[in-house]
Formats: structure tokens, sequence, C-alpha cells
């Protein structure tokens, strides 16, 4: 039999994640498979107890709506998915029994490792979404010192989703409308500091309306990131490129935690020396 890997959701179509296992896996000559499957809220305790007695399978991406869910039906949670709440990698462990993890946070943060080995004076992000992903992206940042500001549409779900995730400091929840102005706000002198501003939510993907966002709100040489990757330049991106910021896309992110997965699942970390190519494939 061929070992394998799932990834999991509803829905599923959209997913790019067979893609970038797939190619993985086809240049590393490793004789696995990795496929999406369509799992329902309904069918999510049925397919854990399935794959948990394959000795073929290997381990499951999750995806919305299950990255919560799927925490009653696990017997181990590592510290870094207990702290974000959320699972979004299940494998076996060396006794079959199913354990969770969380790569969100990792991959959010490895294209800022150049910047994050540096010593600042002051750190800053300013979150804007308060859905799934940015409870990994608030854990990961308050971890490396940041200064968050969470913005959303509910101003009591941004505050509450600091209360939990990131208790210690001075960081503050604001509603989303307040950055869809402009501001004259004068910023004080940044060298120094490394400032971000990220996109968190759905705005700005294909189907969904554009994220309203003025630029005037950034401090100078701020970092815009975007984890939206359809379209892959976002009018987010666009707009912070027009204001003088550096841009990071959504495929980073989405690389970036499947690569942690990968080495999980299949006991060799995936050849990124490729990633140009894995880019460019995905784009099509």
């Amino acid at each position: 039999m061929t070992r394998y890997a799932h990834v999991i959701g509803d829905p599923i179509a959209q997913s790019k994640s067979p893609l970038i296992h797939g190619f993985w896996l086809e240049k590393l000559g490793v004789q696995a498979d990795y496929r999406a499957r369509h799992v329902t809220s309904e069918g999510l305790e049925d397919y854990l107890a399935e794959v948990g007695k394959d000795p073929d399978w290997r381990g499951t991406n999750v995806t919305m709506p299950h990255k919560q869910a799927v925490i009653g039906n696990l017997a181990h949670l590592d510290e870094t998915a207990a702290n974000i709440g959320a699972v979004n990698t299940i494998y076996p462990r060396d006794d079959r029994s199913l354990a969770g993890t969380n790569t969100d946070a990792a991959g959010f943060l490895e294209p800022l490792k150049t910047e994050l080995s540096q010593q600042h004076l002051f750190r800053m992000a300013r979150i804007l979404g308060t859905g799934g992903a940015a409870r990994a992206i608030i854990v990961a940042l308050a971890k490396e010192g940041f200064t968050l500001v969470v913005a959303g549409r509910n101003l009591d779900k941004a505050r509450a989703l600091l209360d939990e995730l990131a208790p210690a400091g001075e960081h503050h929840a604001i509603h989303l409308d307040h950055f869809a102005l402009a501001t004259d706000f004068a910023f004080d002198d940044r060298e120094g500091c490394l400032d971000l501003v990220v996109n968190a939510s759905p705005l700005g993907m294909k189907g969904n309306p554009p994220l309203a966002f003025d630029w005037s709100h950034a401090p100078p040489r701020s970092i815009a990131y975007d984890i939206v990757y359809s379209p892959i330049d976002t009018p987010f991106l666009q707009n912070a490129r027009r204001a003088g910021h550096r841009t990071i896309d959504g495929l980073s992110m989405l690389i970036g935690q499947a690569a942690s997965a990968f080495e999980l699942f299949f006991g060799a970390p995936p050849p990124r020396q490729h990633d140009e190519e894995l880019r460019k494939l995905l784009l099509k």
C-alpha cells in the first residue's frame, strides 16, 4: 500500500495543498500520495476514526471549518496548538493515537525571519481580521514581542481574542472601519522599529470585496502582509507598494505552513530550493 496524507475541509475543492505536497513528493522521488478529501462537520469524527486505524495514513491538514472542532477528537495537543486554540495538522503517534499541532504560526513568520533576527527598539503589528487565521498570527507576533492592534467588524470579538491569546502586554482592539478613512496622524521616528500591517481576513479574496485600508495609517517603512493568495496580488498589496511599503503575499504563508506539515508526514524536509518553480505552478 502507498503512504498517504490528506487535507480536509468543507468545502475543499479550492485547496492548493495537494499541488504543493505533490510537487515536493515528486521532486524528492518519495513514493507517497497526498489527497484532498471533503469532510463535513457531521462526518469529522468518523473520518478520524477511519484514518487512525490505517497504517498507511501519515497525517491530515485541517482547513475551515474544522480547525477548532477537531480538538475534541485528539488524544494529544502540543503547546503551539493549545496556545492558538486551533489545529491545522493531525498526525499519528507511534501508538497510533492522534496528535494535533498548528503550523500556521511558523508558516506566517517564515518570510519575516530576517527582520525577526534583528534587534528593534519597538515592534508593532496592525492585524486586520478576527477569524481563524488571526488566532495563529496573534499568538505568533505576541511571542515575538510585538505590540498588537487587532481590528475587526466586532470590537468585542477583537478584544476577546487579545484577552484570550495575548493577555500580557498593552495590546489594543479597534473597529476595522477606523482604518478605512485617511488620517493626518504624525508618526514618530520609526528608525530601529519594525511595523507590520497584516490582512488576516478574507477581504480581497476572489469573490469577496476588497479590504478598505488607507495607507496613511501605516508608519513609514511598514511591511504589508496579506494572507490572501487568490488573487496573489491583492488591491491591499498594490496600494501598499504605491505608498512605498514592502509587501509579502499569501503564498509565503501557504508554502511555509505546508513545509512544516510535510516533514512531519513524510519524514523529510521539502526541497525548498524549488520554491520559485512551485510558486509559478501555484499561479497557473
